[in-house]
């Protein structure tokens, strides 16, 4: 059974279609690119597999679990990284991450241990008696990936991870999302076809909400008309 599959997942607002007929699937330990140009239904795919949006049509499930039957089952499955990290700024990196794990209803004994797995994974553990806000992008997007760890979920959904990033900050966190692809099974939503090349297995891409490609990395990268030749055309 794949731990992620859609079939032909639509979202319509009005007379516009955000998403038309999306397919796919991905097995377990897959770390998915999902590639397209800004506004190619990337974030609105994202949010309907994660339950924070209802589809106009089509199916989804998460580890055997209907995304829209058994919503609940779903998010216990996911951790979810928005393309704005959903930080407090006010807030230390320690007491944030206690405060999610809470909220993901990990058990009090486990708490302060968790925190300090998922801050040790994503290198923030010297950073736990910080206030966030006072804290450089690139680690802020750190914490953003240590709270969709809590609670190690199978699967990760990341909406472009690296954005605003600096070169030095983005070849870290792509390092730690192919660590992270080793546990977990990983959608990566970017618009930046070397985050995909240098991070990802399997690669969708999507525009104007229709599915263009999807296959491995490699395949896809030695095919006579290759990714970058496939992605400049649709990105003009």
């Amino acid at each position: 059974m794949p731990m992620i599959e859609a079939k032909n997942l639509t979202k319509r607002y009005r007379d516009r279609v955000a998403v038309d007929d999306l397919s796919f699937s991905l097995d377990e330990g897959e770390v998915l690119g999902f590639l397209g140009p800004n506004g190619a239904g990337k974030s609105t795919t994202m949010k309907m597999l994660t339950g924070f949006l209802p589809p106009s049509g089509g199916t989804a499930t998460v580890a055997g679990f209907d995304v829209f039957e058994s919503p609940l089952e779903v998010k216990r499955r996911i951790g979810y990284l928005p393309e704005t990290p959903p930080l407090y700024l006010e807030m230390t990196v320690a007491a944030y991450l206690a405060f999610v794990a809470r909220i993901k209803a990990v058990p009090r004994k486990q708490i302060k241990s968790e925190v300090e797995r998922v801050a040790s994974a994503c290198g923030v553990q010297p950073e736990l008696g910080r206030v966030i806000g006072n804290l450089s992008k690139g680690y802020k997007q750190r914490v953003g990936i240590a709270q969709a760890l809590l609670g190690n979920p199978p699967v990760l959904i990341l909406d472009e991870p690296t954005e605003g990033l600096d070169p030095r900050q983005r070849k870290e966190v792509r390092q730690l999302i192919r660590d992270l692809g080793k546990k977990h099974t990983v959608i990566l939503s970017t618009h930046l076809l070397h985050e995909v090349t240098a991070t990802c297995n399997k690669v969708l891409i999507i525009d104007h909400g229709r599915k263009v490609a999807f296959d491995d990395t490699a395949r896809l990268g030695a095919a006579e008309t290759s990714l970058e030749d496939l992605f400049i055309k649709l990105t003009g």
